[in-house]
Parts: structure tokens; sequence; C-alpha cells
């Protein structure tokens, strides 16, 4: 099975910039918060959930994203088990 994923990027918060509002406050893996988006999708937030050692996608408003406080996150930074969602949650 092959996944494609074309046109997906991965974001951080930029660093020392403010980080954008939580809409799910929860522990993250590695004290990283992650966003998502494909193409002129809608942008997610993905926070790690320890207790049920899950990443959890929060839909996000675009009146709540500021770009200017994003970087790109290389695919090697991102958590496996992250990549492992993002591949299910943007199957084609």
């Amino acid at each position: 099975m092959t996944l494609s994923m074309s046109g997906l990027r991965v974001y951080v918060n930029a660093p020392g910039g403010d980080s954008i509002p939580a809409v799910v406050e929860s522990v993250t893996e590695a004290g990283k918060v992650f966003y998502s988006r494909r193409g002129n999708g809608p942008t997610y937030r993905w926070s790690y959930e320890a207790k049920l050692a899950h990443w959890r996608a929060a839909r996000m408003h675009t009146s709540d994203v500021d770009a200017h406080k994003l970087s790109n996150a290389s695919w090697k930074s991102v958590p496996e088990s992250l990549q492992a969602q993002l591949g299910a949650h943007y199957l084609d």
C-alpha cells in the first residue's frame, strides 16, 4: 500500500514567537505541538494526549492561525506515531 500525501505541510511554533492559543490543552510529546495543512485545506493542530497515547487533531479556524508565528517542520522532527496518524488522516 502506498500513501500519497502530496502538498502536505507540517509546522511548529516559530522559535521565540508566541504560541498560537491552544484549542485542546494537553501534555505534548517532547513538549511540541504540530500543525498540518494540505493544499488550500484547513489547518489542524496536533497535540499528544499522554493518557490515551494518541495524537489529537483539532481543526483550527482561519482567524486563529498566524502563519508568521509558524515555521516549517522537517519530516524527521515529526514523531513516528504522528507520522502514522498524518498518513491515515490525509490518505488519498
